[in-house]
């Protein structure tokens, strides 16, 4: 009982933790949506301006080789989320011909590292804010692979932060781009200055980048509402099993007790 109380204790101040920390990354997404929804319609009015302008992260090519981004947590105690997280993975590698990953946080990278999955690079340790500068360097990889060709398709998998109780795994393909078909039903023409392509060079990274940083965002809120769930239920099964061994040990004290009345009663009956 000692023992379950000291795990009891631990969980519920990790549950505080986790739900201090997930007040921070929610305000923090949420606050990040705009601006990804944003750029997305950017690059779908732009886009349809610019028909017939060329670049290398939309190049189209027959997909035999891809590649996965794979954001997971570095650290356990959050339920089925990174298991959620990695079963999604597979499921996707299923799918293609070859597959090169791109493990961010150690779940990810331990887990295809132990069953010799290609790893073409791993990002561990983000920390729990997460910086744009992280996302930028992830993109600038990939980006680098793809234009490379080192890779045909590459795909994000990622949790989705509904709310505090669900997370959702979610796979976005990040190259190509393949901008938004349309932005509202609004057609924008343009005048490029100096021209379309130079546009959409400095418009396509800026996107692609985002797009990572919004999926890391999204995954933090997502792992911190599932530590604290987690840790909310393990609270409460520590409780019920604190009830349980209490039951018993009144059971068995009272059984003793019962025990001992009896031997007493019958030295005496054999006194008499």
């Amino acid at each position: 009982m000692r023992s379950v109380r000291s795990t009891q204790q631990i969980c519920k101040a990790m549950k505080a933790v986790a739900a201090a920390k997930m007040t921070r990354a929610q305000e923090t997404v949420i606050a990040a949506r705009p601006y990804a929804r944003e750029i997305r319609e950017v690059l779908s009015r732009v886009a349809a301006a610019a028909e017939g302008a060329r670049h290398p992260l939309l190049e189209v090519r027959e997909p035999r080789r891809a590649m996965i981004v794979a954001i997971t947590a570095d650290r356990g105690l959050c339920g089925g989320f990174n298991a959620n997280l990695i079963r999604r993975t597979m499921d996707l590698m299923r799918e293609l011909p070859e597959v090169g990953l791109v493990a961010v946080g150690r779940k990810a990278r331990d887990f295809f590292r132990r069953r010799a999955y290609r790893i073409v690079q791993s990002y561990v340790r983000l920390g729990e804010t997460i910086r744009f500068s992280t996302a930028q360097e992830i993109a600038r990889f990939v980006m680098d692979q793809y234009t490379a060709g080192e890779c045909d398709v590459v795909y994000l998998v990622f949790s989705q932060f509904i709310n505090v109780l669900v997370q959702r795994p979610t796979v976005v393909k990040l190259l190509p781009v393949e901008p938004p078909a349309e932005a509202g039903g609004r057609r924008v023409d343009y005048i490029f200055e100096p021209g379309p392509e130079e546009v959409l060079a400095a418009l396509l990274p800026r996107y692609v980048e985002v797009a990572v940083y919004h999926a890391l965002l999204e995954s933090k809120a997502s792992e911190h509402s599932a530590r604290m769930t987690a840790m909310d239920n393990a609270t409460k099964n520590a409780g019920e099993m604190i009830d349980r061994l209490t039951l018993q040990i009144n059971r068995v004290r009272q059984w003793m007790i019962t025990k001992e009345m009896l031997e007493i009663t019958s030295g005496a009956e054999a006194l008499k």
